[in-house]
């Protein structure tokens, strides 16, 4: 892996414990309840059927199932909890289309090749939305 990219990581990684360990509440009570990192590559790209997806929401539960399900990991994958439940992945449109993400990010998760950092917010553990960032 270049050196900047594992510097980036590290970066991240770091960014990803303090936040974890503090209660960072947004509009309406929404509480972080987990965040994590992971890396887009072209196996993300494609469901188990081989279809290329072409949505960003689509892609990040490719990765995640990937991850939890299919064991088919990236270096720079970071592990969450939430998203090891497939009933939490299935609901990756709606928390999206709540959430966050701009043009240019879920443009760039599209195309693959990517770092993203995704935070899980919701209430009392339910999570409800996810804010997706990308790093390259």
């Amino acid at each position: 892996m270049k050196p900047v990219l594992t510097a980036l990581i590290m970066m991240l990684g770091g960014t990803h414990a303090a936040l974890s360990q503090s209660a960072i509440v947004q509009g309406g009570g929404q509480q972080l309840l987990e965040s994590y990192v992971a890396y887009i590559g072209d196996m993300d790209l494609y469901n188990s059927s081989g279809q290329r997806l072409t949505q960003p929401w689509q892609i990040i539960r490719q990765d995640r199932a990937n991850y939890h399900r299919f064991r088919i990991r990236h270096d720079g994958d970071e592990s969450d909890s939430f998203f090891a439940s497939a009933d939490n992945r299935a609901v990756m449109e709606d928390m999206l289309r709540r959430g966050q993400i701009s043009n240019g990010a879920a443009r760039d998760i599209v195309n693959g090749d990517v770092f993203i950092e995704v935070e899980i917010y919701g209430q009392g553990g339910r999570g409800t939305s996810v804010h997706v960032t990308t790093y390259r």
